[in-house]
């Protein structure tokens, strides 16, 4: 079921890239890495980050959605959700510096403020430098609570977590993976 699932949404995945203005970032191989972005105006409350950026409503931000179909593609195969926690954070990890250099190479990157990315798979997501902040808006956490419930199907078997914001600054980025 899982694999036909994942093939539905294979083919419906480039449709969805279309409407929703994202782009590829590649890595340093000139490949797509797993993310693909976005700008955006940030619309909720007010966040102040550990380093002194605060983030308010229409602040210019790149928003980051992982590439999930051709992430859980490579899920398939890994069982536990330790060893699949382990991958994720590593896809991650080793696609940051990418992520810095295509926001210091943007044409709006002084402008930019942080990246921003909505999920409820975010253990791990502080060692990484993004920093955990509720949502505050009941009703746009339960639309993301059951808009992820597809993803979390394929991704783990453990309890979901509730979805969360996930910032970082265009500071603590370049300063980490630059």
């Amino acid at each position: 079921m899982k694999d036909y699932l994942l093939q539905v949404w294979n083919t419906i995945d480039p449709i969805y890239f279309k409407f929703t203005r994202l782009c590829y970032v590649t890595d340093h191989e000139q490949q797509n890495s797993i993310f693909r972005v976005r700008l955006t105006r940030y619309k909720g409350s007010a966040v102040l980050l550990n380093d002194g950026t605060t983030i308010q409503k229409n602040d210019l931000l790149l928003k980051i959605h992982l590439h999930n179909v051709k992430m859980l593609k490579e899920l398939q195969s890994i069982k536990s959700d330790m060893k699949r926690a382990i991958f994720i954070y590593h896809k991650i990890k080793n696609a940051l510096p990418s992520l810095a250099r295509f926001v210091q190479l943007h044409d709006h990157s002084e402008k930019i403020k942080g990246i921003i990315g909505i999920t409820s798979l975010y253990r791990g997501a502080r060692r990484l430098g993004f920093e955990v902040v509720p949502i505050k808006s009941k009703i746009y956490r339960l639309f993301k609570h059951y808009a992820f419930c597809f993803i979390h199907y394929f991704a783990t078997n453990s309890k979901k977590d509730q979805p969360v914001y996930l910032f970082m600054s265009t500071n603590q980025l370049f300063t980490k993976y630059n």
